[in-house]
């Protein structure tokens, strides 16, 4: 549906600025669909995206700098997301056996379980490729890459 129907108004500065708001308006519309998979496990997108993180280095720990410069959301607390984490018993964390200051985290079984769960559930690129062709989807990708130079 185009974003003057969505949103109820035609008023844009210019086609950046129409831009600017369909990436905004797109960014809420992927946004809900993914919360309502992750309310069912009691996770946010930001615990989500650790988990993914974590998954990616398993066997082998991760520290919280890694998980900061690989999360989408650069602006997230991860030591506090991790900490949630670690209550719920998706993570572990302990001390690093050759550098005391640092703590190794790491995925734990029950955090794989959960991300199998989800990679079953979480088929968002199949409701992406009834709108978008292949092809379009790299065109899309190209262009979101080149925006950010």
């Amino acid at each position: 549906m185009e974003l003057e129907k969505e949103i109820a108004s035609n008023k844009f500065e210019n086609k950046h600025h129409k831009t600017v708001v369909n990436i905004l308006y797109t960014y809420g519309w992927v946004t809900n669909l993914l919360r309502k998979r992750f309310d069912k496990y009691h996770i946010t997108m930001q615990q989500f995206n650790i988990l993914r993180i974590l998954r990616g280095q398993y066997p082998e720990p991760s520290t919280i700098n890694l998980l900061k410069e690989r999360m989408l959301d650069k602006m997230s607390d991860a030591s506090r997301i991790v900490e949630r984490l670690v209550q719920k018993g998706l993570v572990s964390r302990r001390t690093n056996e050759k550098d005391r200051r640092a703590v190794d985290i790491m995925i734990t079984d029950k955090g794989l379980e959960v991300l199998k769960t989800l990679d079953l559930e979480m088929n968002i690129h199949e409701t992406l490729k009834s709108n978008l062709s292949d092809d379009e989807a790299d065109q899309l990708n190209s262009l979101l890459d080149k925006m950010r130079g």
